[in-house]
């Protein structure tokens, strides 16, 4: 695939710089499947995605060591980036469900199953949720033959698993089990295994000697008076979470459940306890969160149109299908400002704010973040009040117009790594004085979702 960067200087500098974007012209959109950069960011290497999932879209990333695992509507796949130059796909395992929300622990692998099936196996099809006997939630693999994964164990949900969080124990506990908050919503009066109030979270307990005696041990319910359901313009009511972003070492977490904002109290793996929760009346649906570093702040994202509708452009705005940035203040959520990209996407484009993770920059606040055909940007909240954009990566639109785009982009030890729908995944480099420090921060793992502070020689993490 070819890679172009931009001529035009002085909007390149502006985009650079975070400083307003110009207005859209059709030299602004790159020409179409055609990748574009700004002058500090390099694409270094695509890799398809593997023949036997190569029909169905990439979703989730998870990372441990030198793999990254890589969810798809059609199972995962395991890549080696010992080299993240030359990296290269170890095994696909084939075992359908959207969406795959993929999470590691050990030699565990946890992937969610939002999607009714005929039953747990990988051989299943789809089957209507109206039918009792149908599966849907978590699946479990066991991956320390990364040539080979083996299932495991299933653990059936109310509503399935749209995400899961990992939650490491506590204490002694923390050397006995580990904890999964299965977040699932849209329940029906028709759906024997989704009935409305829903409401809840399904937490997992996974005892690590046997995971295969995986069970539900508790469902919370976070929104006993309902949560948002009529604020105009949601999405959907809430009724229930999206995703929720854990910080174990600080007992605390941040659920983006649909129409609310919410804080936890999680120093009890079992029973959550909702601290503080806001609402928005710009954001159509609570889609994800991530902490600063600190733990002073958090960003939550918009999934305005769901994912598949053009909102990155004048006519939405720069507050709809954006970041929210809120300090927190006495355990309290204090609204800052919006970000959003600040480049205009044509119209076949489906673009809003979706899946990033911190870059681990000692004192400062940045996050590199998907934006499905916006491409990866990389943007600095230090001052929640001021966001801007730093650099980015992204390709024109596609020539046959379909959608898709980048559905999650992470940074691990050097690179950023971008999973995409149809191209597969990408791995990206950032050359920039505000990020050149992160290169002496070095994880054995991450799980965006399960977040862990950073330190400027690196993690260290040893216990799993």
């Amino acid at each position: 695939m070819l890679t172009l960067r931009r001529t035009l200087v002085a909007a390149t500098a502006a985009i650079a710089l975070g400083l307003t974007a110009m207005p859209a012209v059709a030299a602004d959109i790159p020409p179409n499947d055609t990748v574009v950069t700004s002058p500090n960011v390099t694409h270094v290497l695509n890799i398809p995605k593997p023949a036997p999932i190569a029909a169905t879209i990439n979703t989730d990333i998870a990372f441990q060591g030198d793999y990254a695992y890589v969810g798809n509507y059609g199972g995962f796949s395991i890549y080696d980036i010992r080299n993240p130059k030359k990296a290269k796909p170890v095994s696909s395992v084939v075992c359908p469900g959207s969406q795959m929300d993929v999470t590691v622990y050990g030699n565990l692998l946890f992937s969610a199953v939002d999607s009714s099936r005929n039953n747990d196996s990988c051989s299943s099809v789809g089957q209507a949720a109206s039918v009792k006997e149908s599966w849907e939630g978590v699946r479990i693999f066991d991956i320390s033959d990364k040539a080979a994964p083996k299932y495991i164990k299933s653990v059936e949900t109310n509503c399935g698993s749209h995400t899961l969080t990992l939650v490491p124990g506590k204490g002694f506990d923390k050397h006995k089990n580990v904890y999964v908050y299965v977040s699932s919503y849209s329940p029906a009066a028709n759906f024997p295994d989704c009935l409305p109030p829903h409401d809840k979270i399904s937490i997992i307990k996974v005892p690590l000697k046997n995971p295969a005696e995986a069970a539900v041990a508790a469902t919370p319910v976070v929104f006993p008076d309902g949560g948002n359901e009529t604020q105009p313009g949601l999405l959907v009511p809430t009724s229930g979470c999206h995703d929720i972003t854990v910080y174990a070492e600080k007992d605390i977490a941040a659920g983006a459940c649909m129409g609310d904002g919410v804080l936890f109290d999680i120093r009890d793996r079992l029973n959550p306890r909702v601290t503080a929760r806001t609402t928005d009346p710009n954001f159509a649906f609570w889609h994800s969160a991530t902490f600063s570093n600190d733990a002073k702040k958090v960003v939550f994202t918009d999934e305005l149109g769901g994912g598949g509708a053009a909102t990155c452009n004048e006519a939405t705005g720069p507050n709809r299908g954006a970041d929210a940035i809120y300090d927190i203040v006495r355990g309290r959520l204090v609204f800052k400002s919006y970000f959003k990209i600040p480049r205009y996407q044509a119209d076949s484009e489906n673009c809003v704010a979706h899946n990033g993770s911190l870059i681990p920059v000692k004192g400062k606040d940045i996050m590199v973040q998907a934006w499905y055909m916006g491409g990866v940007s990389i943007w600095d909240f230090t001052n929640s009040a001021t966001p801007r954009e730093i650099g980015y990566f992204e390709r024109g639109p596609r020539a046959d117009g379909s959608g898709g785009g980048v559905w999650s982009a992470y940074y691990y030890n050097g690179y950023i790594y971008a999973a995409d729908f149809n191209e597969g995944l990408d791995v990206i480099k950032i050359n920039d004085r505000l990020t050149d420090s992160a290169s002496r921060v070095r994880a054995d793992r991450l799980n965006t979702q399960t977040q862990e502070s950073y330190r400027e020689w690196g993690w260290g993490h040893k216990d799993y």
